[in-house]
Parts: C-alpha cells; sequence; structure tokens
C-alpha cells in the first residue's frame, strides 16, 4: 500500500496559539492551567481548566463569521488553516477531487447547545432559536467548512469515539490514502468543553480533579494523589499526503505516520478495563499494522489523564505489550500540561509524538512528585524534565469513554 507521510502542522493550545509556542512549551514544562475564566465557577466543584489565553474569537474572524460558529469549529478553522499554510498548499496546484477532511471532536458544540436551552428556558412558553442552533452544534459541522473553505470535494465526514475521535480521524484520513482513495487529508481534532455543562457533568462523574487549591499542578498522571483530569480546550491539524504526491510538491515532511490501530475494552461504561486488555490489543493492532517489532519503539505518549484507574490499567499494558523493552522507553503523558482536551487529544498527542521525532526530545511528565506504589518505578516516565533522545518510532495512544482505543505509531522519514 501507499505511503503516508506528515507536510503540515497547526495548533491552538492551552499552551499556545501556534505550534511553536506549543512546542516550546511543552519541552519546558509549562502547565497550561489556570482558574476558569469562561464562565463563574463559584458554584463547581472544580474551578480550574486548561483554557486556550486571551483568546479573542475577532482575532481570527469577522464579528458576522464568529456568530455562525462555536467554538469548538473556530479552534478548528484556525488549526487547519496553520497546517494548509504549514504544508504551503495554498500555492499548491493540486487535484482537491483527491482532496478530503476528516476532523474530530467527542462533543461538538457544547458551548451553543447550552446557551441555546438557556435561552429557551429563560424564554418562557415562546420558543426562540437561532437559526444557526443546529448548524453550530452538529459535530460534522467542522469538517464541512474546512472542506467548503478549501474547495476539497473528497472524502469528508467527522469521526466521534470520545476522547479517541481525533486518533480515529488520522487513522481513517491514513487508511483512504493509503488505500488509493485520495491523496491528502485536512485532519486532526477541537474541542471547547469549558462551558458549565462541560465541566458540570464531569464533576458529577467524579472525573475531575478537585484540587483547588494547588490547580497548576492538578494534572499529574501516575502520581498516588492524582485525583482525575484537568479539562481542556483547543484544536490541532495535520496534513497527511501520500509520500510521492508530497515529494512531487517538494514540500518539508515532518514524520512518516506508519501504522494504525483501534479496539474496544468491551467492558464498561466510562472505566478501562482493570487489566488493560483492550489497551494491550490496540497496541499490538497499531504494531503489528506498521509492521515493526515493539523493541523499535522509543518514546510512547500515553493516554495518561491522571484518573486513579486508567493510569495504572496502561501502565499494566505498556508492560504486557514491551515486556523487557518497556524499560528502555521513554513514556510520558502531555496531559500534565495541556490538561485533557478530550477529543482533540489523540491530534495534540500525535503532533507532541511527531515534534519529540523532528526534534529529538520527549516532553516531560510533570507534577509528578510521589509515584503511584503499583506503578514500576524502573520505567522511564520522564519526569519533571524534558529528555534528550533519538526519537526514531513514537507510539500515541488515546482511550475514551465507551470503551473506545486508538494508537497512531509515527516514524522518522527515509526515502
Amino acid at each position: 500500500m501507499r505511503r503516508v507521510v506528515v507536510t503540515g502542522l497547526g495548533a491552538i493550545t492551552p499552551l499556545g496559539k501556534n505550534v511553536q509556542d506549543f512546542w516550546d512549551a511543552l519541552v519546558n514544562g509549562v502547565s497550561g492551567c489556570d482558574l476558569i475564566t469562561r464562565f463563574d465557577s463559584e458554584k463547581f466543584k472544580t474551578k480550574f481548566a486548561c483554557e486556550i489565553k486571551d483568546y479573542n474569537s475577532l482575532d481570527y474572524f469577522d464579528r458576522k463569521e464568529a456568530r455562525k460558529l462555536d467554538p469548538y469549529a473556530q479552534y478548528a478553522l484556525i488549526a487547519a488553516e496553520q497546517a494548509y499554510q504549514d504544508a504551503g498548499l495554498a500555492d499548491a496546484d493540486h487535484d482537491k477531487d483527491r482532496a478530503g477532511v476528516i476532523w474530530a471532536s467527542g462533543i461538538g458544540g457544547l458551548d451553543t447547545f447550552t446557551q441555546e436551552i438557556a435561552g429557551y428556558v429563560e424564554g418562557g412558553r415562546t420558543p426562540r432559536f437561532s437559526p444557526f442552533f443546529i448548524p453550530k452544534m452538529i459535530v460534522d459541522i467542522a469538517a464541512g467548512h474546512l472542506s467548503m473553505k478549501y474547495g476539497y470535494r473528497g472524502p469528508n465526514y467527522a469521526t466521534v469515539s470520545a476522547c479517541a475521535s481525533s486518533t480515529n480521524a488520522i487513522i481513517d484520513a491514513y487508511n483512504l490514502i493509503r488505500l488509493d482513495m485520495a491523496d491528502l487529508f485536512i485532519t486532526g481534532g477541537s474541542e471547547a468543553p469549558v462551558v458549565e455543562a462541560g465541566v458540570g457533568g464531569f464533576n458529577s462523574m467524579q472525573a475531575l480533579s478537585t484540587n483547588n487549591e494547588n490547580y497548576k499542578k492538578a494534572s499529574r498522571p501516575f502520581d498516588a494523589n492524582r485525583d482525575g483530569f484537568v479539562i481542556g480546550e483547543g484544536g490541532a491539524g495535520l496534513i497527511l499526503e501520500e509520500l510521492e504526491h508530497a515529494k512531487k510538491r517538494g514540500v518539508r515532511i515532518y514524520a512518516e505516520l506508519i501504522g494504525g490501530g483501534m479496539s474496544a475494552d468491551a467492558y464498561h461504561l466510562t472505566a478501562p478495563h482493570p487489566e488493560g486488555e483492550g489497551a494491550t490489543l490496540v497496541m499490538k493492532n497499531a504494531l503489528r499494522d506498521a509492521k515493526i517489532a515493539p523493541e523499535e519503539v522509543d518514546y510512547v505518549n500515553v493516554h495518561g489523564t491522571a484518573t486513579p484507574l486508567g493510569d495504572r490499567s496502561e501502565i499494566k499494558a505498556i508492560q504486557r505489550v514491551f515486556g523487557d523493552h518497556a524499560y528502555k522507553l521513554n513514556i510520558s503523558s502531555t496531559k500534565s500540561m495541556t490538561g485533557h482536551l478530550l477529543g482533540a487529544a489523540g491530534a495534540i498527542e500525535s503532533m507532541a509524538v511527531i515534534l519529540s521525532i523532528v526534534n529529538g526530545i520527549v516532553p516531560p511528565t510533570i507534577n509528578l512528585e510521589t509515584l503511584d506504589p503499583e506503578i514500576d518505578p524502573k520505567l522511564n516516565l520522564t519526569v519533571n524534565k524534558a529528555q534528550e533522545r533519538d526519537v526514531k518510532v513514537g507510539l500515541s495512544n488515546t482511550f475514551g469513554f465507551g470503551g473506545h482505543n486508538t494508537s497512531a505509531v509515527f516514524r522518522l522519514y527515509k526515502d
């Protein structure tokens, strides 16, 4: 099958509004967490989140356009435009019938939904809804906006698998390119869940950290005192391209995507399998698809949300898949810095793996002070400080509520 490479990257995140700022903050172990500004969180159990700092939609869209776009779709358009420009597509002569968009979100227009329902309740008996309510809210609309903006007439849809959504999007784009059903995709994911319903809903599940006294260190994967994830917002875009198509354009190639795995826990609504069976299967599937041995992997960017059950089960799965080689891996959770971007997490973390390959640096797991006694202390969790490493192969894990598991494998590009 045809080879697939990454030729463009874009990002708007709690660590920065472009790829370079994001990467610099990641390598320097910066926390993107702060007190919530999107709404009054006084009555909520959790009063902090990883928001995009100083975000103003009018910096990117005119007022009329911004009114038609939920924040999740705004983030999609911003991240995708950066990736599009980075890949040199604005001036490239390419077949738009063979270019597509697969864009993910776990929830979609939650802010729009919340506002519209609140407006209906406050309005009494007269139902007043915006004509943009439905097109702003639906999860597939970001992909639609992107296809219209760039005139891409190839496959166009959204993937929705909770926190695994954007890795699913990347894997789908990868498969369609290597099966010769397209030459190029804009793919990735975006999420805007820092609203009352998002924070309140996850609070009611006891999924979020409530460490309001020390919120900068609240996202602490693998730590014995972790108490849940920190919710985040933003998006990341990738340009995936068939190798020969990219070479003809003479564009920079960041890395090669060589494998994707998917599996299901088939176990519980929200909890992972305690022995990591689904996580084990998805990594084995990804490595098998990539046609590489476990010993060839240098870095695993884990799902690592800082939930008590999730972190332990993923580490068990890594040790099962990699055996003795697990002790030679760099393992890190960049969610310790970005927070958990839900459906956008896979795209953000795939980008972190790609940049690790490009720059020879593995970003750290910050806020790890007291290791969970059930996690093997001999593993290299890249604790609190980035480590230089010649990363030839990196793997990104993302797992979602409902038992959805995805893994993507990236490799240093060699002709």
